[in-house]
């Protein structure tokens, strides 16, 4: 399988950091209900990643979640005060995180660091577009696995490298708790 310029871009900058990782390739996997097939013999804490945007289009968020989970975005919608939240377009996938839809995914966040570009409306105090939401629980995974910005591929992490990671991006990112219910994996997009 040729590997996309997406992943290319990803794997550069994680080399280019000392950043470790193992790559398993597969089909393309939209959805977590294909990708658990795929996931089942990688030992990871594999993640749910949703892209939205607030009613007024200047603000974008990242929560990241273990895939067997559902989240509260009500919850998220009256800490924020930002109004009503919805999933972000392709287009502002492409735009902020350079991926598309069925590939979200925080290491996406590598296209949020130099914004020289950026409409000054849409950038957080930090000079980042991207606010960062992780599940409390991921802090005890041993390893994680995220799309490298294209679902033909998954990457595993140690939580030692993604928060390393996190650091090199340095925007805002905050631990929820009690946002995260258990539930069946359905056929929700990555």
């Amino acid at each position: 399988m040729e590997m996309s310029d997406r992943i290319r871009k990803v794997l550069d900058f994680l080399d280019g950091y000392g950043i470790s990782y193992e790559m398993h390739t597969h089909p393309p996997l939209p959805t977590i209900e294909l990708a658990l097939e795929y996931w089942k013999n990688i030992d990871s804490v594999h993640c749910k990643n949703l892209f939205f945007r607030n009613h007024k289009g200047n603000r974008h968020y990242l929560v990241v979640f273990e895939c067997h989970k559902d989240f509260d975005i009500h919850a998220l919608e009256r800490i924020l005060h930002q109004g009503k939240l919805s999933f972000a377009s392709s287009e502002r996938m492409e735009r902020c995180l350079g991926l598309l839809p069925g590939s979200v995914s925080p290491l996406g966040l590598i296209n949020d660091i130099d914004l020289s570009d950026a409409d000054p409306k849409e950038l957080f105090p930090d000079g980042h577009r991207v606010k960062l939401f992780l599940d409390s629980d991921l802090r005890d995974a041993e390893y994680l696995s995220f799309h490298p910005c294209d679902n033909t591929a998954s990457l595993v992490l140690s939580n030692e490298d993604f928060i390393r990671f996190l650091g090199i991006w340095g925007g805002e990112y905050e631990w929820l708790d009690g946002f995260f219910q258990e539930s069946p994996c359905s056929d929700m997009s990555l």
